[in-house]
């Protein structure tokens, strides 16, 4: 966590880019230990690191440890609604995939316990 950064949520780049969550993107976060759930914005990690870290004041929001959600929302039209596959990618406490879902790709890189 990094309290003096301005916010926004670091992730590694490989985890966002798999799930299609743009570097600036807005995002929706959950933290499933308190409840406390904000809005942020999502910059772009080392990738291949496994990094999600809060920044700023969401540095207050959470703690190392506990599990988030992510949430990234988008606006089409009905054609695009219906041909839309959402992406869902779970991770461990390592920030390692074990379950990913969706998306029109599959993973470019191993799911752990294949």
């Amino acid at each position: 966590m990094s309290v003096d950064y301005e916010g926004s949520l670091t992730i590694s780049s490989d985890l966002a880019e798999l799930v299609g969550l743009l570097e600036y993107e807005k995002i929706l976060v959950g933290n499933l230990r308190n409840g406390e759930r904000f809005e942020t914005y999502a910059i772009y990690g080392e990738p291949q690191r496994g990094i999600i870290e809060l920044n700023g004041a969401t540095a207050h929001l959470g703690k190392v440890g506990d599990r988030i959600t992510i949430m990234s929302f988008a606006r089409y039209t009905p054609e695009e609604a219906a041909a839309h596959e959402p992406c869902i990618a779970l991770l461990n406490e390592k920030n390692e995939i074990v379950r990913y879902e969706g998306g029109s790709s599959a993973p470019s890189f191993k799911v752990v316990g294949e």
